[in-house]
């Protein structure tokens, strides 16, 4: 089981805005012990969402998309899952209830539910025909869930909590089941070429690690260095840390210490 992580605007593509869902979703699965295998940004355009998730739904992927749930004319994305699905949009009774309910918040009780502007918002409830809806507990106006992937609005207030509850009410079965470790430290002064057969050999000596690196050129407080590190199964990433070690010990390499990531982190 993987977690992948759709991001959908033109705004983000053009530097309007900055993305903000990324780091914060490895972050939310991080705290669960669960990783983030993938991600993609698309613009506003309903072919290629279409044709992405079109790809994401053949998977077995989890998979959480930002942005484009609005009713707005550059708002695509319930269109495009349904398309994507081969199914058709479908007003959700709970969706069209909550909408009204913040209608009437907003407006009054007397609001009239069929003014136009009032039957455009109700849009926003029309999602893929068998689609389960996820609380929004910023404003009420729902996000849904169809074939596992999560939509949920672009805007982090509403996003990130909606993801988080997501996770919990879903996924808790899938929390810190996987151990992982991770070690790594600073190689000062020092060519990537010159480390790769060591990173090479540890991978082939320890299937279950993934050996990494980090070049930095330095700056005027800091010098050349590499991040290297090991990360994977914490029993073979034990031994193949003492492995490194002893490596860039006989090569004669300045290390400098830096971190260990506990086995419910990446």
């Amino acid at each position: 089981m993987s977690f992948g992580l759709i991001i959908i605007g033109d705004e983000i593509l053009s530097g309007k805005r900055r993305d903000q869902h990324l780091p914060k979703v490895i972050e939310l699965l991080r705290e669960r012990g669960l990783r983030l295998a993938w991600a993609e940004i698309v613009g506003d355009e309903p072919e290629r969402i279409t044709a992405l998730l079109r790809r994401t739904f053949a998977s077995a992927d989890i998979v959480f998309s930002c942005g484009g749930i609005g009713a707005t004319p550059d708002d695509h994305t319930r269109q495009c899952a349904a398309a994507a699905l081969g199914v058709p949009l479908a007003l959700h009774p709970q969706g069209r209830a909550l909408i009204e309910e913040r209608i009437r918040e907003t407006a009054g009780p007397d609001a009239d539910l069929e003014a136009p502007e009032n039957l455009q918002r109700l849009r926003m409830a029309e999602f893929p025909a068998g689609a389960s809806l996820i609380p929004n507990p910023y404003n009420r106006i729902p996000g849904f869930t169809v074939a596992q992937h999560h939509f949920v609005p672009g805007f982090p207030v509403m996003a990130w909590p909606m993801i988080a509850w997501v996770l919990d009410t879903l996924y808790a079965d899938q929390f810190h089941r996987e151990a992982r470790l991770e070690k790594s430290l600073l190689v000062v002064e020092a060519a990537e070429a010159a480390l790769t057969p060591l990173m090479e050999a540890l991978e082939a000596r320890y299937p279950e690690v993934r050996v990494f690196s980090l070049p930095s050129v330095g700056d005027a407080h800091t010098r050349r260095h590499i991040e290297l590190g090991v990360k994977g199964d914490p029993g073979q990433v034990e031994a193949a840390w003492t492995d490194m070690c002893v490596e860039l010990e006989r090569m004669g390499a300045e290390v400098q210490p830096l971190r260990v990531v506990d086995s419910s982190s990446n």
